[in-house]
C-alpha cells in the first residue's frame, strides 16, 4: 500500500510541474490523460481530486514545499477519514472529521504558517453583505451541480434520476441538485433537451427578468446563451437577439438552442468595446441582459487554479471593460424599460460601484439588486442588478 500513495504522490508533483498556470484544470487535465493512457480510471480521478484540492489551498502558507501545501488541503477538503493522508500525515488524519471551522481554527494555531485569509488575498475588495470567513470556508468545499428543467419536463428528470438511483434535491419544481460529476449524459442519452445544466445562482439571477408577452429583448454577451434560454422559458413569445464578440461561442450558441426546440431568434457577432452603431444603428430594446464579461471571483469553488493565478492589478481592468461595455450598451435601451446586469464576480469593483455609475452617469434607476451567496449552498457566488432607464 506504500507504493501505491508514493505514487499518487509522485504522479501529483509531476503533474503540477506540468501544469501551465495560465491555462484553466479543465483544459489541461483532459490533454495530459489523453498523452498518460496508461493512468486508469481511479488513478485518474485520484490525481484530478489531489490537484483541485492543492489549488483551494490558495495563497496559504506559501513557504511550505508543495508536498506539505497539499496535504494541509487534503486536510481541509475532506471529511472523512483518508488512507492517503493518514500514509504521509496520520497527526492531521486523526482531525479530518471535525468540522471546518475548528480545523482551520488548529491549522491557524499551529507553526505551518497558515492564515485563512492568505487563502484569497483580494478579501478586501469583496461586496458588502458577504461574509468574509464564510466565503473563504466554502473555497474548500466542492460545490454542487445543478440543472434547469424545461417546463413540462419536470416528471421526465425526475423519474429518471430516480430510476438511476441518483440523490437529488428539489430546489424548486424546475431547479435541481445533484452530486458534482453526475454523469447526466449517461443518464438522459437523447434526452438532454429536457433541461440545462445551470448553476443555482445563476437561475436566481433570472427571477429580476420579468419579460412582457411580445417583447424585443437582447441578450448583450450571450456566451452560450444560459440567460436567453431561462428568459424564453419564462415568456416563449418575447423576440430575442444574442451577440458575443466570438463567432465559436455563438455556433455553440445555435447547437444549445437547437437543442432546446428554440429555431427563431436573431444573432450578431458584436465587439462592444467598440461603438455598435453600425450593426445596431436603429434598433431598440424592450429589455437588456448583461452578462458582463468578469473576473469569475465568485465561481472560484468550481475552478480554484484561478485563484492562485489571478492577480489584485486585473479587477480595475475587468471594472474599465464592463464600463465600456455598459456605455456601448445602454443607449439602445428605450425609456421605461429594464437592463439586467449581472456579474458572476464577487468583488464591490464589479458589482455595486458599477451599479452606482449606471445610476449617476447614465440615469437608470435601481429597482432590485442581489447578492447571491451561493457560498451558503455550495452554488456560485454572483451578483445580479435591474435598472430602470428613465422615461
Amino acid at each position: 500500500m506504500a507504493f501505491k500513495y508514493e505514487n499518487q504522490l509522485k504522479t501529483f508533483l509531476r503533474i503540477l510541474d506540468e501544469y501551465p498556470e495560465d491555462l484553466p484544470l479543465t483544459k489541461f487535465l483532459p490533454g495530459f490523460f489523453r498523452e498518460n493512457k496508461q493512468m486508469g480510471s481511479t488513478d485518474r480521478r485520484v490525481a484530478s481530486s489531489l490537484l483541485y484540492n492543492y489549488f483551494r489551498l490558495g495563497k496559504a502558507s506559501p513557504n511550505l514545499v508543495p508536498t506539505e501545501r497539499l496535504f494541509l488541503a487534503e486536510f481541509l477538503c475532506n471529511s472523512s477519514a483518508s488512507a492517503f493522508l493518514e500514509y504521509f500525515k496520520p497527526e492531521l488524519n486523526s482531525r479530518i472529521e471535525l468540522p471546518l471551522e475548528e480545523k482551520i481554527e488548529f491549522l491557524e494555531s499551529s507553526d505551518l504558517g497558515f492564515k485563512l485569509e492568505d487563502v484569497y488575498p483580494f478579501y478586501q475588495h469583496l461586496s458588502e453583505g458577504i461574509d468574509r470567513r464564510e466565503f473563504l470556508k466554502s473555497l474548500f468545499i466542492q460545490p454542487d451541480l445543478f440543472i434547469r428543467i424545461h417546463r413540462g419536463k419536470e416528471v421526465l428528470v425526475k423519474s429518471k434520476l430516480a430510476d438511476a438511483g441518483i440523490v437529488f434535491d428539489e430546489e424548486s419544481d424546475t431547479s435541481v441538485r445533484l452530486p458534482n460529476g453526475t454523469k447526466l449524459d449517461q443518464i438522459f442519452a437523447g434526452q438532454t433537451a429536457a433541461f440545462e445544466i445551470q448553476d443555482l445562482s445563476s437561475q436566481q439571477a433570472g427571477e429580476l427578468f420579468h419579460p412582457q408577452k411580445w417583447d424585443y429583448w437582447w441578450d448583450a454577451c450571450a456566451a452560450s446563451g444560459g440567460k436567453s434560454l431561462l428568459i424564453r422559458d419564462q415568456e416563449p413569445t418575447i423576440k430575442l437577439l444574442v451577440s458575443d464578440v466570438r463567432e465559436s461561442i455563438l455556433d455553440n450558441l445555435d447547437e444549445r438552442f437547437r437543442t432546446a426546440g428554440i429555431l427563431k431568434y436573431q444573432k450578431k457577432v458584436i465587439d462592444l468595446l467598440q461603438n455598435p452603431d453600425p450593426v445596431l444603428h436603429d434598433f431598440s430594446f424592450d429589455g437588456i441582459i448583461l452578462d458582463a464579461p468578469c473576473s469569475g471571483s465568485g465561481t472560484w469553488g468550481r475552478s480554484p487554479e484561478m485563484i492562485s493565478q489571478f492577480r489584485e492589478g486585473r479587477i480595475n481592468s475587468f471594472q474599465n471593460l464592463q464600463r465600456s461595455i455598459i456605455k456601448n450598451v445602454v443607449k439602445y435601451l428605450k425609456p421605461g424599460k429594464p437592463l439586467v446586469y449581472i456579474t458572476c464576480s464577487a468583488f464591490k469593483e464589479e458589482n455595486e460601484e458599477n451599479v452606482e455609475l449606471l445610476q449617476k452617469e447614465f440615469g437608470l434607476t435601481l429597482t432590485e439588486q442581489k447578492l447571491l451567496k451561493g457560498y451558503e449552498h455550495k452554488a456560485d457566488t454572483m451578483f445580479v442588478a435591474r435598472l430602470i432607464k428613465k422615461e
